[in-house]
Parts: structure tokens; sequence; C-alpha cells
């Protein structure tokens, strides 16, 4: 397979490596990927993350073991397994479909053709994303965003944080709130470091003060990511995005999911049929990253978990795809359903 270097993942030599994001912002520590089981440990511990991201990871560690030798009956059994990870994020699913399906017509040989294209892909997806996006995004806006979105969560630009570069690269002034987006802190350690990097202008904030600016007219957009886009524009992102969407629609603040066609399932009728992944008591008990652990509640403490919430389609502003902008209408035409 051939070379391909990303942010936080990269193929090079032989070898798939990925950037510990469980260690940002303060470490940048690259790890060895080379087995099914660190692949599968690295996703549940978020050390890999982002719906697209994941999906391009799964592909290549399937590409590296088909050109270690494995049989075609143990890449199935592998996919099954890796599949089995987040239930939420279909990209994993739409990435792997299309490695199997490679693997029944061609062979394992096939496999790293195919996950290369999986991963060109997913780069120019983030960048006709970031173009359309981009052309929505008034000259000195202030924007919100949830969680992390961008090079960190794709194999490009990103998503909602791509559209958020793109916008800067054409000269427009802008601001960033950045949500910290608990109970995770994907916003506190991963979207401020983005940012950063990008030369973004930002602020963040507990998720609990974005209704207080938007009362204050200090939002003028919100861009959000999706792990799951139902066919009727129900989506599922990071807890605590319906919040969002609600207070959004009070304060007459645009709203907008920012996703890749591999995102849309185009077989789930709408939100109540997206399964919701249940994470780790632990991580509400308390906080742990390269700051060390913190544990601030009782340990028998009771603990509701679930890592996304489902946003209705009647809250969206539109859907900005790498296919374009969606207006609600077209939504509600079954424009999803076409991609």
């Amino acid at each position: 397979m051939k070379d391909l270097i990303a942010t936080s993942i990269k193929y090079q030599q032989g070898a798939l490596s990925i950037l510990d994001q469980h260690q940002l912002p303060h470490q940048e520590q690259w790890l060895p990927c080379d087995s099914t089981e660190t692949m599968i440990a690295m996703i549940k511990q978020l050390q890999i993350r982002g719906a697209p991201l994941i999906g391009i990871g799964a592909s290549l560690l399937l590409a590296h073991l088909a050109e270690q030798g494995v049989s075609t009956t143990t890449l199935r059994t592998e996919a099954e397994r890796l599949r089995a990870t987040r239930p939420t994020a279909v990209n994993l699913m739409n990435c792997l479909d299309r490695m199997l399906a490679t693997l029944d017509n061609e062979g394992p040989a096939a496999l790293p053709r195919c996950a290369e294209q999986l991963f060109h892909e997913d780069v120019t997806l983030c960048n006709r994303i970031a173009t359309a996006g981009a052309a929505l995004i008034e000259d000195g806006a202030n924007i919100l965003t949830h969680c992390n979105t961008g090079s960190l969560a794709t194999a490009g630009v990103g998503t909602a944080i791509g559209v958020i570069g793109a916008v800067k690269q054409q000269g427009k002034a802008l601001h960033v709130w950045v949500d910290e987006t608990r109970p995770l802190l994907q916003g506190g350690r991963l979207t401020t470091w983005e940012m950063d990097r990008l030369g973004v202008p930002h602020t963040l904030i507990c998720d609990n003060m974005a209704a207080l600016l938007m009362a204050q007219g200090k939002v003028d957009v919100i861009l959000v990511g999706a792990d799951r886009i139902a066919a009727n524009g129900d989506f599922a992102n990071k807890v605590g995005t319906y919040s969002l969407a609600v207070v959004a629609q009070y304060h007459n603040v645009p709203f907008y999911v920012v996703a890749p066609y591999t995102t849309v399932d185009a077989n789930c009728p709408d939100g109540s049929a997206i399964p919701i992944e249940q994470r780790n008591p632990a991580e509400v008990q308390g906080v742990s990253g390269s700051f060390g652990e913190i544990n601030w509640a009782p340990d028998n403490t009771p603990v509701y978990n679930p890592a996304f919430d489902v946003t209705p389609a009647k809250l969206v502003s539109g859907w900005i795809l790498d296919t374009g902008v969606y207006r609600p209408e077209q939504i509600a035409a079954g424009a999803l359903k076409n991609l």
C-alpha cells in the first residue's frame, strides 16, 4: 500500500500509526496499530475518533492485514469485529461494506487499493464540503461549534471545521465559540488545538453557556458534524447537539449540520431508528486525559451516558454535504434518499 499521511493517521513504509487523541492537546504521541485488537481498543478509548476517520482507520488496518497474508475468512471476521465497535457512526459501516465487496469481487490483494481510494475520497469530500459551507458564512461571523469536526476527525480538512478553515482562507473575518463538549471535552482539548493550528480566533465556553451567548446576540450561525443522518434528515451527533438546536431555533440562529454523503444512511427512515452508543459511567463520574484522571463522584453513583443524541430535521436550517447545501424542503422531498 502506498504511503498515506493525514493529521491524525498515517501509513508509512508498511506500518499504520495513529495520533493518540486522548493525549492531546499537551502531548502529540503516535502509536503503532498492527492488529484488530489494537484498533478496537483505540476506537473505544477515543484514541482514534470521528465518524469518517474511524472508517478510514478500519479500512487501512484491513488492507494492512491483507498485505500480511491474512486469509479471506479471517479478514471477514476481523471486519465484523471492527464494525461492532461504534454502532452509531455509519461511516464505519459504509467503509467496511466497500472493503468487503472488494474482497468478495477481487480478493485480498485488492484491499490496499480500495483503502487508498477511501482515504483519498475522504480528502476530496472534505474539500467539497468546505467550499459549499464557506459560501454560507458572512464576513465577521461568530460561529458556534460542538465537539470536534476537523482534521482530527477525518482524513481531510474536516467537516464543520473544514468550513471554518475555508472561511479563513477566503479572507473573511470570523470568530469561533468552542463548546467544551462534556463529558470527554473534545471541544476543549481538540477543537481549540485545531483552531490554534488554523490561526482562527476562538473562545472556549462550557456547553451550558451557549444559550446565554445566543440571547446576547453573540452567535450568528451554528455548525455541527454528524455520525449518522437518517433519510428524513434527523441526525445523531455528539450528545449536547440537540440542546443547541432547540436553543438556536428559539433565538433564530441558523443551525447547519455538516457531513459527507458517507454519513447518510438512506436505509434509516428517521432518528428513532439510529442506535445510540452507551459509554462508560466513569466518563461522567470524572474526567481523564494527558493531565491524568480526576474522579469527582462516588464510584457507585448511577450514570446515564449516551455518546450521542438525535436532532430532529425540523430544527435544521440546512444540510451541508459534499454534494451541496440542502434546504428543509429538499430533504422533505427525499433528497437524501437519492445520494
